[in-house]
């Protein structure tokens, strides 16, 4: 889910990158890969941080997107992207996580907020922004709202809702109710219709697949849906006419930054997003 919403961003606001972590202070390197009977190490996990400069009188908006999470050193990753951040003028910190709750497939996401100190947490109420009372947030997205808050940064951790039924398959609605929040909070304009209708396909094949198993099983639908959800597509064997789509939507992405959602979600379709996750990402680099 978070990755859906940043990339999204990086996307509609054709943001470019300030700073990368060295990585060999964050990730081990575990293996090599042996190519011909030559070997070379595997490529360490990249960590970035992107900026997109408001041209009116609102604040800039920074997204961090890393490649993968660190084993261990998690707050200190944290603490250096905060303090990278405060170097660049940030004034706040958002994450996005993703909440699975009771909701049928076929409702509407909602989104709920934390704060990391009372006024920020008042001011989200004064707003009537549903709050999470208790719970945990795992991983950086949650490790960064403690390293915001030691740093004296106002931090609000936005959550997207998503049926509990499926938590390993995409549900992009989450990242259109948490997107739509970040926007209203952070008093910018996002065009959220391409999102929008990425979301209403994932759901239609959600609601689809869970109508069919109530058929099928009644009153056991609830505990078993999850069983027989399709699974994440693999990404063993791609025809060639998708790697040849891929290429098409690489170009058009480099002469025009926002078509890479299209592409975001045709790897994702495929499952190929990790394969060519670096590359994916190296659209957002500066042209020379």
């Amino acid at each position: 889910m978070a990755s859906v919403a940043a990339v999204y961003l990086l996307s509609r606001l054709r943001m470019e990158p300030v700073v990368e972590f060295d990585a060999r202070g964050l990730f081990e390197l575990d293996s090599v890969e042996v190519e011909r009977g030559l070997l070379r190490a595997s490529a360490l996990p990249r960590s970035r941080l992107f900026r997109w400069r408001n041209p009116g009188p609102g604040h800039d908006i920074m997204v961090f997107l890393g490649e993968a999470q660190p084993a261990s050193g998690k707050f200190a990753l944290c603490q250096r992207l905060v303090k990278e951040g405060r170097r660049h003028g940030a004034a706040r910190v958002f994450t996005f996580s993703a909440i699975a709750t009771a909701m049928e497939p076929a409702a509407i996401s909602r989104a709920f907020a934390v704060a990391s100190d009372p006024a920020t947490l008042a001011a989200l109420r004064r707003r009537d922004i549903p709050v999470l009372s208790q719970g945990s947030i795992g991983g950086l997205n949650g490790v960064v709202l403690a390293a915001a808050a030691e740093a004296g940064l106002p931090a609000v951790g936005l959550l997207g809702e998503m049926p509990l039924l499926a938590p390993q398959l995409p549900f992009p609605n989450a990242s259109v109710a948490v997107l739509r929040l970040f926007r209203d909070l952070a008093g910018f304009d996002l065009d959220l219709g391409e999102l929008e209708d990425y979301g209403r396909q994932i759901q239609q094949q959600l609601v689809s697949v869970y109508e069919q198993i109530r058929r099928d099983l009644g009153e056991n639908a609830e505990t078993q849906v999850e069983r027989y959800a399709p699974a994440p597509p693999a990404a063993e064997n791609p025809r060639q006419r998708d790697l040849e789509r891929i290429e098409s939507l690489f170009r058009q992405a480099r002469e025009d930054r926002s078509r890479a959602f299209e592409l975001k979600t045709q790897l994702d379709r495929l499952g190929l997003f990790g394969r060519y996750e670096d590359r994916f990402l190296d659209l957002f680099e500066p042209r020379s």
